[in-house]
Order: C-alpha cells, then structure tokens, then sequence
C-alpha cells in the first residue's frame, strides 16, 4: 500500500510539472504579447474556415526547423510567432498538411476569382488534387435568374455545364474573404529585438539566416509562384 501511495504521489508530482513547464509556463510568458501593429481583428469570416474543418487539412505555422525546413521555399513566408494568433479563438496552427499551409495564403494568392473558383472545383485549378469540392457553398444557375448583387463566379472553361453560371452564396464569400486576409507579411520584431535575437543565434545560422527571424523574405518567391499551385 505504501508503495502504490509513492507511485501516485510521484505521478501526480511528475504531472504538475509536466503541467507548469508545458501550459502554465509559456502562458505567463506570452498572455501579455501584443499583436503586431498590421495584424487586423477576424471577424465572423474566420467561423467559416472553422466550420468547415479546414484546420484538419491545412496549417497556419511555417517553421524553419524540422519538417518545415523547406516552408521558406516553398513561398510559404517566414516562422510564425505567437503574436501572429492574437486574434485567433481558438488558435488555428493545424497539426495536417494535407495541403499547403496557409499562413500566408492571402499574399500569395490575393485573388477572389481563384479562391471561389478552387473552391467550386478545386482540380480544375490545380489537376491532381485531394481536396473536396465545396458545391455546397454556390448555387448553378441559368445567366438570366441571376439577381442583382450575386457574385458570378469566373471558372476555366468545363468546370460548369454549358450554358449555366455559378453563383457564389454568402458563406462562400466569407471564407475567400477569411483566406485574402491570412498575410503576415509585416515585420515582427522591431530593430532592437532583431539585433538581440541575432546575437542569440550561433554564428553559422547567423550566416545563413540573418534575416529569418524580423520579416518574410520570400517577394521573390511569391512574385515567380504560379497560380495553380499556391
């Protein structure tokens, strides 16, 4: 009986400091971080993307380590911060990358016409690809009982039957409107934080890397990507 007490003592005391270094700790140090001064509020947009399991396929978190090594190439913009999840409720960093991340999505590929069309059919913009086609967010109708307002949707050539036109419905138009806004292109770090966070670095990385860390150094990448493959 002794023995179990020192074994449930010893789990729960290994717990809480599992618990304090993992949750507690990095909370203390970031509840107070201020979003960066270009770094708009959601609004309701943002529950569309959630409603709609994006999270499960795409992430929000270019990295520069491990895995994410090649983010940087890939045009997909600098690490993220914690700054950049402000406004997040719930925060959106994704753990799939069934596609591709989206952290910058909005810079990369600012066109409505593009994101209400991948949306409507996502392998006439990009052959090959897995994600599934949100029909549900757009009406087909006949051109002449278009009403006065609606959004007519611009697609490649048979992507719709003849003669018919799609219509983009209000949902559609939240979530393309949530996507134009992921650019995190501003500077995080003011001048006096990137020189100590250059000073923290080992000379090697600092060599290779010495702007990494203060702002998106992919223009070049995002001025050649195609865009059938943002």
């Amino acid at each position: 009986m002794e023995n179990e007490r020192k074994l449930i003592a010893g789990a729960m005391v290994t717990l809480s400091l599992a618990t304090a270094a993992m949750i507690v700790v990095p909370f203390m140090q970031l509840k107070d971080v201020p979003a960066p001064q270009a770094l708009a509020p959601y609004t309701s947009e943002e529950l569309v993307y959630i409603a709609n399991a994006c999270i499960a396929c795409h992430t929000q978190q270019p990295s520069t380590t491990g895995a994410g090594i090649a983010d940087a190439s890939r045009g997909w913009g600098r690490a993220s911060v914690a700054a950049d999840y402000h406004y997040d409720s719930p925060p959106l960093l994704g753990t799939m990358r069934t596609g591709p991340d989206l952290f910058n999505i909005g810079a990369r590929q600012p066109s409505a016409d593009w994101h209400l069309g991948h949306l409507f059919q996502p392998r006439a913009y990009v052959p090959g690809s897995v994600m599934p086609a949100y029909r549900y967010m757009f009406e087909v109708k006949d051109p002449g009982s278009v009403a006065k307002g609606e959004r007519v949707v611009s697609l490649p050539p048979g992507a719709v039957e003849e003669g018919k036109v799609v219509v983009a419905k209000p949902e559609a138009l939240d979530l393309v409107a949530y996507l134009q806004g992921l650019d995190r292109t501003y500077t995080v770090l003011s001048a006096e934080e990137a020189e100590w966070a250059a000073s923290r670095l080992a000379p090697n990385r600092l060599a290779k890397e010495p702007d990494e860390a203060v702002t998106d150094t992919n223009e070049s990448e995002k001025a050649n990507e195609t865009k059938t493959n943002p």
